[in-house]
């Protein structure tokens, strides 16, 4: 199968097509700038940005499979301003899925988030929200991943839990979580789980329509696993809870004088970020036989 993976170079993206790859796949990678990821010697590299629609378009033609990556990070203020959120995952999406009809392919595999909701409460939630929207729209044969936050090496979720000791009480073992951290909860799914499930998700009738929210075998509270994250370096930390309030105001006034994080941050720290039902199941996954974050950080 002549596969594209848009934003092959990303985090999910390189692990992805490894996967795709070894499974047999004649694989393409997209993106700004490809030429140093760490790929194998088959994955051919194309040039590309999903928000410039003619630099992208050529690497669409003779695919029978695109899987469009492409994200902003939600845990921290993207270079440029919220709006980018619109630019990259809107804009970007609306390119590759004009380019996808174009060409005739075959199937179009869009990586989308929990919560992605066009009046979400977060810029990256309506932005993802409008993408999905754009793709449900198309007469592609797509298929949709909500997957929770994806956790592995080269991930940034555990330099989120550090970050936000830095911001909150540097250099002292106090850490004054937002909320206590207890507000915001994750089902956190490891990459190398993750990724086979994608390339299933290319073959198959079945696939089609399907709209897959995707998580872990456990759930943690921010507060839980950031303290996982400090176990695991033998650090000991005392979580006492920054009021919601006081936060929103931090962030905000930080997010203004250009500091990576802001409201939106604030925002993602206030709800959870669980599937409903756990899809995993429809690739023959049972949720418990996952990787947990807690095994990944050496402490099981």
């Amino acid at each position: 199968m002549e596969t594209l993976v848009v934003g092959g170079t990303g985090f999910i993206g390189q692990n992805l097509c490894r996967e795709l790859d070894e499974r047999g796949h004649d694989v393409t990678a997209l993106s700004r700038d490809p030429h140093d990821a760490d790929l194998p010697t088959g994955v051919i590299r194309k040039e590309g940005d999903v928000t410039d629609y003619d630099s992208i378009e050529g690497a669409f033609e003779g695919k029978d499979a695109v899987v469009f990556l492409p994200a902003l990070s939600p845990l921290f203020k993207p270079d440029g301003g919220d709006e980018m959120h619109f630019r990259v995952h809107l804009d970007g999406t609306e390119n590759a899925v004009r380019a996808a009809e174009e060409h005739g392919v075959d199937r179009y595999l869009q990586m989308s988030a929990l919560g992605a909701d066009p009046d979400g409460p977060t810029h990256y939630l309506r932005a993802k929200g409008q993408a999905e929207a754009v793709v449900k729209n198309s007469e592609l044969d797509w298929v949709i991943f909500r997957p929770s936050v994806v956790f592995g090496d080269g991930g940034e979720f555990v330099y989120f839990t550090k970050r936000l000791k830095q911001i909150f009480a540097p250099g002292v073992p106090l850490y004054p979580l937002p909320g206590g951290g207890t507000k915001a909860h994750f089902q956190l799914i490891w990459v190398d789980d993750l990724v086979p499930m994608l390339a299933d998700a290319l073959g198959g009738e079945e696939h089609v329509g399907q709209v897959y929210e995707v998580g872990g075998p456990e759930i943690h509270s921010l507060r839980e696993a950031t303290e996982l994250v400090f176990e695991s370096e033998g650090r000991d930390i005392t979580v006492v809870p920054l009021p919601m309030p006081l936060a929103k105001v931090g962030l905000t006034v930080l997010g203004s004088l250009g500091f990576p994080m802001g409201s939106d941050q604030y925002e993602g720290l206030d709800f959870d970020n669980t599937p409903a039902d756990n899809d995993v199941v429809a690739f023959g996954r049972d949720p418990s036989s996952l990787r947990s974050f807690r095994s990944h950080l050496g402490l099981s």
